[in-house]
């Protein structure tokens, strides 16, 4: 690998401000794009989970018209049986086995009766179910047409921006490969920890860039001579002068315009 070539303070600063331009028109892109990407996961997450909703249910309604089969298929047996001891009453040899008949009667009557109650019991789930199903599925076409639109807004963001944002990711890894790689995590560190993503900043009348704290003049001197470089003591950001600032800004937005 080949060794970097030693750059100057003034080429350090120069470069660092340079990828400052470049992170912060990337930020800019995204912020266009702001909680889209975000709404539209959320929506696709919502939209599965209302699918989800809807199979379990229809599942749930299949297992019940099963549970409904099964008894309809006991009452079928009950009125057999029925039929059966009424016919073998008509042959008994005495009031026991009459009665015995007789309490089997009774007894699959009964489980007539319960099965017509679970019948009755689950279809009134059913009912509830399918309440909720069409409820659901409305709930559905509303959050569909919903992420459609802002998949329709995220597509034409990106269709303008994805390419810019793309040359400007590179653009940003070529900027802090040519700089020490010491002061790239500096860089980094700071642009993690400020508002804005701002890490390197211009004098401003007398203050740094986005600040109110008055940078003493021979502190100004010292930035404007571009023989060291100097932080903002409030805000820990790296500061650039004005001049310097200006220029740099004028030759990046050629090189933007080109992307």
């Amino acid at each position: 690998m080949a060794k970097k070539k030693e750059m100057t303070v003034e080429e350090r600063l120069r470069a660092l401000y340079d990828l400052q331009l470049i992170d912060s028109r990337i930020d800019e892109i995204r912020n266009v794009r702001g909680e889209l990407p975000l709404e539209v996961r959320d929506l696709e997450d919502e939209v599965e989970g209302l699918k989800t909703r809807i199979e379990k249910l229809d599942a749930s309604i299949e297992i019940i018209n099963n549970d409904i089969n099964g008894k309809k298929n006991l009452i079928e047996e009950a009125k057999a049986l029925i039929k059966k001891y009424s016919e073998q009453q008509k042959n008994v040899r005495n009031n026991r086995e009459y009665n015995s008949l007789t309490k089997e009667i009774e007894f699959q009557e009964l489980e007539i009766q319960l099965a017509e109650k679970h019948i009755k019991e689950f279809k009134a789930r059913i009912e509830q179910k399918k309440e909720v199903i069409s409820e659901t599925k409305a709930k559905l076409k509303d959050r569909q047409a919903h992420l459609k639109h802002k998949k329709g807004e995220l597509d034409a963001i990106l269709a303008e921006t994805q390419k810019e944002e793309e040359a400007l990711i590179k653009l940003s890894e070529d900027f802090q490969n040519k700089i020490d790689e010491r002061l790239v995590k500096a860089y980094l560190r700071i642009r993690n920890n400020v508002k804005n993503g701002l890490a390197v900043v211009p004098i401003e009348r007398g203050a740094s860039g986005g600040s109110f704290f008055t940078i003493p003049p021979q502190v100004q001197v010292e930035i404007a001579a571009r023989k060291k470089i100097i932080t903002d003591e409030h805000s820990g950001r790296i500061l650039v002068d004005a001049v310097l600032a200006q220029e740099e800004k004028e030759k990046m937005e050629k090189l933007f315009a080109k992307l």
